[in-house]
This record gives C-alpha cells, sequence and structure tokens, in this order.
C-alpha cells in the first residue's frame, strides 16, 4: 500500500496504542499486531481486508503500518467499505478514532516477547511490572467455624477478570507450592498466622497478603504459571487441599526451562558482580527496614494528634455545658459560645488528621513495606540457595571423592574386576549426579541475576514514594493550618484576655 497519512490528522489515541503495542519504539511484532486487532470485534473477512491493505508484505509492522490499521478499523466499525479512496477522502480531517477493547492482554504479550528476545535482561521499569496485573484483596466479614472464628478474603486480579474468595491457609498452600515450583525466584514471606487475632491485626495481615499475592501476580516469571492462574480463578471448595494435589507433582523451573542447558551462558562475565548485588541489597533492607519504621512512626503521631483533638475537643464540649457561670460572672456565657464553637473545630481538625493518616499509610507505608518485602525475598533466595543447592553440590563432590578412593585401594589390594566395576557404574551416576547439580547451579545464579534486576527495577519506586511524602506533608500542614486559622477568630471573639477578671469582679 503507498497512501501515507500525510493527508489527515493523527488522532492521540494512535500514539497511545503505538505506545502499548511498542517496546520502546521498535517496531510492532506480528505476535502483538494480531492480538490487537483480536480485541477489535471485526470478524474474519474485514481483518484479512484490514491486513492486505495496512500490513506489510513482510518483516515487523512500522507505526505508519498501525496507524493505517486503526484507521480502517474505525471505519470498518462504522460500516464503510475497505478500500485506499478512504484516505484519500479524509484529506484535511482527523481520521477516525477506533474502539478497541481492554489492552491488558497486548501489554502482557509485549512484555513476555521482549523477555524471550533478551533473557539475560529484564527489560522491564517499574511501571512496566505494574501492568501485569492488579490485585485487591478484601476481608469479609468473619465467619464462625465449629470452635474458631475464622477470617476470608475476597481476591481480585483485573488481569483474569475475577473475584474468589480465599483464607489464610489457601495463601499458605500457595506459597508452598511455588517455593517447589520457583526455587530459584523471589517468592515473598507470608505475614504470620495468628490464633486470637483483634481488628488491628486482621487489617494488618490483609495489607500483608495483599502486598503478597501483588508481588506474585506482577512477577515476570511466576505471573505466567498455571499455578497462579488457578489460585486466583477457581471457584471449587476446598481450595487449599485441591491445589496441592492437582500440583504438588508438577516439576520445578529448572525441569521445565528452555534455558536450563544454556543458563551458563548468560550469567555476566565477573560472577563477582552477583556478589556484590548480594551484599548491596543485604545493606538495603536494614535502610528501607529504617524509613518504613520512620514512616509507620509518622502516621501514628497523626493518628494520635487526630485522637488528642478529638479528647479536647470533647474536654471543651463538657465545659460550654457547666454551669459554673452562675459563680463565675456574665463573661463565662460568652466562653461558652467560645467552647461550642472551638469544639467543632477540633473535631474537624480530628477527622482532617485522621484522613491524612490513612493516605499516608497507603500512599508511602505500605509502598515502602513492598519494597522491603521484594529485598528480604532477595535475601532469603541467596540463603536458601546457601543452604540448599551448595549443600547437595558439596555433598555430590564428596560422595564421588569417597567412591574414587575406594576405587583406587581396591585396584591397589587386587580386588576382583567385578567389584571395580561396580564401582565405575556408581562413579558414572554420581558424576551424572554432579553435572546435573552444576547445571542447576548455573541456572540459579542465572535465576539470581534476573531476579537482582526486579529488585533494582523496584527500587525506581523510591522517588515516587519520597515525592508523595513530601506533596502528603505539605498538604496535611497547610490543611491543618488553615483549620487553625478558622479558630482563631472564635478565641479572639469570645475568649478575650482580661486578667483583671477575678471570680466575677473587676
Amino acid at each position: 500500500m503507498t497512501t501515507d497519512l500525510s493527508a489527515g490528522t493523527v488522532p492521540p489515541l494512535y500514539r497511545e496504542v503505538f505506545d502499548v503495542c511498542s517496546h520502546n519504539g521498535e517496531p510492532v511484532h506480528r505476535d502483538v499486531y494480531q492480538c490487537l486487532l483480536s480485541q477489535c470485534n471485526l470478524n474474519t473477512t474485514q481483518l484479512k481486508v484490514i491486513w492486505d491493505l495496512a500490513g506489510p508484505s513482510q518483516g515487523l509492522i512500522t507505526r505508519t503500518n498501525l496507524y493505517k490499521t486503526l484507521a480502517l478499523v474505525a471505519w470498518a466499525q462504522q460500516g464503510k467499505t475497505l478500500s485506499e479512496k478512504l484516505f484519500e477522502t479524509a484529506s484535511g480531517k482527523e481520521y477516525p478514532t477506533p474502539s478497541i477493547g481492554d489492552l491488558t492482554p497486548v501489554k502482557n504479550l509485549v512484555l513476555k516477547l521482549n523477555l524471550k528476545a533478551n533473557p539475560a535482561v529484564l527489560g522491564l521499569t517499574y511501571t512496566e511490572i505494574t501492568q501485569l496485573d492488579t490485585i485487591s484483596v478484601e476481608l469479609v466479614p468473619e465467619k464462625k467455624g465449629l470452635f474458631l472464628k475464622y477470617s476470608e478474603y475476597l481476591v481480585a486480579s483485573r488481569r483474569f477478570n475475577s473475584k474468589v474468595t480465599r483464607r489464610y491457609n489457601d495463601f499458605l498452600a500457595l506459597q508452598e507450592l511455588l517455593l517447589s515450583r520457583f526455587p530459584y525466584r523471589l517468592v515473598p514471606r507470608l505475614p504470620p498466622k495468628k490464633i486470637v487475632s483483634d481488628a488491628h491485626f486482621l487489617e494488618s495481615r490483609r495489607r500483608g497478603l495483599h502486598r503478597w499475592l501483588t508481588l506474585v501476580c506482577r512477577h515476570p516469571t511466576i505471573c505466567h504459571d498455571a499455578l497462579v492462574a488457578f489460585f486466583l480463578t477457581d471457584h471449587g471448595p476446598d481450595i487449599q487441599h485441591r491445589i496441592r494435589d492437582i500440583f504438588r507433582r508438577a516439576p520445578d523451573e529448572f525441569m521445565t526451562s528452555d534455558l536450563a542447558a544454556t543458563a551458563k551462558n548468560l550469567l555476566p562475565a565477573d560472577h563477582g558482580e552477583i556478589a556484590s548485588s548480594r551484599e548491596q541489597i543485604r545493606s538495603l533492607v536494614q535502610v528501607i527496614g529504617k524509613l518504613k519504621l520512620l514512616a509507620e512512626n509518622a502516621v501514628e503521631r497523626q493518628n494520635s494528634y487526630a485522637r488528642d483533638s478529638e479528647d479536647f475537643a470533647a474536654q471543651l464540649k463538657i465545659l460550654s455545658a457547666s454551669s459554673i457561670g452562675q459563680v463565675f460572672g456574665s463573661q463565662w456565657g460568652s466562653m461558652q459560645k467560645g467552647f461550642t464553637a472551638i469544639s467543632r473545630e477540633l473535631y474537624s481538625l480530628s477527622n482532617k488528621s485522621q484522613q491524612n493518616a490513612n493516605v499516608e499509610q497507603i500512599t508511602v507505608c505500605e509502598r515502602l513495606a513492598l519494597l522491603l518485602d521484594v529485598l528480604i525475598s532477595h535475601k532469603d533466595l541467596c540463603e536458601r540457595l546457601e543452604k540448599g543447592l551448595a549443600h547437595d553440590h558439596q555433598q555430590a563432590l564428596s560422595k564421588m571423592l569417597s567412591l574414587k578412593k575406594r576405587k583406587i585401594q581396591g585396584v591397589i589390594r587386587g580386588t576382583d574386576t567385578e567389584s571395580v566395576e561396580q564401582l565405575e557404574a556408581k562413579m558414572l551416576t554420581q558424576e551424572n549426579i554432579i553435572s546435573n547439580i552444576e547445571l542447576r547451579s548455573d541456572f540459579s545464579l542465572y535465576c539470581v541475576h534476573m531476579e537482582t534486576q526486579l529488585v533494582y527495577a523496584y527500587l525506581e519506586t523510591l522517588s515516587s514514594i519520597l515525592n508523595s511524602l513530601v506533596s502528603l506533608r505539605i498538604r496535611s500542614h497547610s490543611e491543618l493550618a488553615d483549620i487553625w486559622k478558622q479558630v482563631q477568630p472564635t478565641v479572639q471573639e469570645y475568649l478575650p484576655i482580661d486578667y483583671g477578671v477575678v471570680n466575677g469582679k473587676a
């Protein structure tokens, strides 16, 4: 097709769709292009005509190809007959805007293809990671079991457009299976379980479960596993036992990955880079943990200020109803009016301070907690590898040395040929085990390398968190100052300073 797009004006939506379909402004992959067309609610015949008119003869889809496609989709949705003449008649006008469905599948496919094309580079920003899914976890009213009450959570996923009810033990079952399926990936810690719990603990655990599931569902590798999809979409009963029965025999990632045999080639040339990154992240655990604690203390001070303001208002309310004026004198009545007016403003001050504390809890504290969860997960991953894989490797090497020693001793002592052959067979088996462990070791280091990049992507949020903190503090102080300014005229009117009045006498 030779028609260009200079005759008309390109709508902003065209650029937005290209940004979604393209990775860093590169041409659009054919699979992404087809995925986009599937969201346009057109029949096969119309899609074929659009491809013939706008699609490239070969290779990737350029920006111009995509813009022409969007214009043709819009015309097809309007019921027009598709042809090149439509572009000619659009001279001096804005090209039509198509109606496109949910672009989430397109975004996820772009991310998946990018990871596949560059397996040693994460290549994702934090914003792109958040596009993988949006999770909500809400506490439903407590239900009574046979002996104890138990809590349920309504779990929703934007990616699957699903809502399911889950209990804490369901999350626990999922975590156990994820650690088995993805032993070399970031699997966060679950918030603790407690038999006797109050409202504060339940809300704290709800927030922890929300962070946990968000990290799982936004993990570039884990989120695509059938295990996660089952947890987010299955409506059957007794999920914790059924999910274990279905997935407990699933092989781990090493056994199913296409990169298992070549992971060594994907490692950084300087292996010290992995160790250095580990130490940096371990130190960040302490720093971010301290920042989180300080932020939570600041929120608690706002909550305390709200409670104190409410108590102050309540005491002024009591004074406003006191009959002490019969003894004190006529000025007491004026003061009581002031107490009433000030108490109203202080109640407003309390509510505003509480609202600001809630916003800061979500916008600052929870995001710092999410970042801390990621950092601790990386720390736990490195410790798991040290305790598990490194130990297995050392044990296998020790066994091989023992077999070789026994073989040498057998040859020297003239042990029969059959015994020596048996030892050689055992040694061959052990060599295969060691080879497998070495491949696993390379694959685990590759995974750690990728997970480290994921941690660094999450560190981008620090900039946004601190910006939010500053903005919230400025707004909070401004709003509280405005309320105090409203109190000042009332104080000056009803509570004048006059030390000459004592017991009602001048």
